[in-house]
């Protein structure tokens, strides 16, 4: 428990955090990762070198240093970070070390105005929030352990089916190596996968959506999109791998699934707007709805640059034949004409969909919008459905990367 005066203390950083937190959490990664290199294993180096887990973690911190004393508003933001380091293998002896990190580099940033009772102060502050971090985490774990056919940690997998998707895009199917059942995830979950790669000379894990519903308790199934090089952002290093290296019969490691964004139970009105490879874990939400209830009213928008660039199409024109209450339309954003292979009557030409779009779908107020996608499509998204009358609360969305689940 934080005193009174460690709690001042705190807070009195907040306005040095805003403007420098990320040369902190810069000075702190680069610090540690030298120190203890094999936690380089943990963290996306790819991230690393453009510096998004630097400003993800200065959010992070600042947030905390803002809400010290009440952090228990921060609990979804908690539960979030919780399941990130869950499927990376971060444990509760990791947490000793990037303390000693992080209150070093506190020191080391701020200099002479970091004084003994402030980073006694942040010592405690840190030790508050490693303490809940890992209680989360230990429940996440154990959960994860006790469910039928779930494990805790990295367990091996066979490549059983390896499906070219579109020119990009690439599906593996997996089923575990100790032949073995996988768990009852929920449909828009994820898992980690990991790989050596040659060009960081690390293992390192990546996150990838379950892309098939939880029907079959005998695999898995994620769909790779390749990130090519572009302009100045170099050609992503584990998707490339994959796509090259990942064969029928090939093994990989993986977590156990998990995260927040999943389809929620009911027989409301559920909305997928999905923009690019951001179809794989709404893919999985319309096929356990077309499996399960398909009376349930669904709306269906898919977003691509063409139709040779709209993963899954097959799949979801399928589930979408089962639907008794569907809308659908598919815009093609840099498409003139439709060779008709999108499969969708409600076809729209070199646009992405706009507010107005959005408000002719007539979404109701009890309808649960799920949106996944770039960042910038996501949240014109939300906005667009805010002011069509849902309620932001109903509105729920995934960011692939170093990001926000909501």
């Amino acid at each position: 428990m934080l005193t009174a005066r460690q709690i001042e203390l705190v807070k009195a950083t907040v306005p040095v955090l805003r403007e420098h937190g990320v040369a902190l959490t810069s000075h702190f990664y680069k610090r540690m990762l030298t120190g203890n290199p094999e936690l380089k294993n943990l963290f996306n180096q790819v991230h690393q070198a453009r510096g998004h887990q630097q400003k993800a973690l200065a959010g992070a911190v600042l947030a905390y240093a803002e809400h010290i004393e009440n952090p228990a508003v921060l609990l979804p933001a908690v539960k979030l970070i919780a399941t990130k380091h869950c499927t990376i293998g971060i444990r509760a002896e990791h947490y000793p070390i990037v303390g000693k990190h992080l209150l070093a580099s506190i020191k080391e940033v701020l200099g002479d105005a970091a004084s003994d009772e402030l980073i006694e102060a942040w010592g405690a502050a840190y030790g508050q929030l490693a303490d809940l971090l890992i209680g989360v985490e230990g429940g996440i774990y154990k959960e994860q352990a006790n469910e039928e056919g779930g494990w805790s940690g990295w367990r091996p997998f066979v490549v059983t089916k390896r499906v070219e998707e579109t020119p990009n895009v690439v599906s593996f199917t997996l089923t575990p190596a100790d032949g073995g059942k996988v768990p009852a995830y929920k449909p828009g979950q994820f898992v980690s996968v990991r790989a050596y790669l040659p060009e960081v000379k690390f293992v390192q894990p990546r996150q990838y959506s379950l892309s098939r519903a939880p029907l079959n308790n005998n695999e898995l199934r994620i769909s790779v999109k390749r990130a090519d090089a572009h302009g100045d952002i170099p050609a992503g290093l584990m998707s490339n791998h994959l796509h090259a290296n990942l064969k029928v019969g090939s093994t990989i490691d993986v977590s156990a699934p998990t995260g927040e964004f999943f389809l929620a139970e009911g027989t409301n009105p559920v909305v997928l707007v999905a923009g690019g490879i951001g179809i794989t874990p709404l893919f999985a939400m319309l096929e356990t709805i077309a499996e399960k209830t398909p009376q349930r009213p669904v709306t269906m928008v898919q977003v691509a640059h063409d139709n040779a660039d709209l993963p899954l199409a097959a799949e979801v024109r399928a589930e979408c034949g089962k639907l008794a209450n569907l809308k659908a339309a598919v815009y093609l954003t840099r498409a003139q004409a439709c060779d008709k292979t999108c499969g969708c009557p409600f076809v729209n030409y070199g646009k992405r969909p706009s507010a107005a779009d959005i408000k002719a779908l007539a979404p109701t107020a009890d309808s649960d919008v799920y949106i996944c996608g770039p960042m910038k499509f996501m949240d014109d998204m939300r906005t667009a459905f805010v002011e069509a009358g849902v309620p932001a609360e109903k509105i729920h969305t995934e960011a692939f990367g170093t990001g926000n689940q909501s």
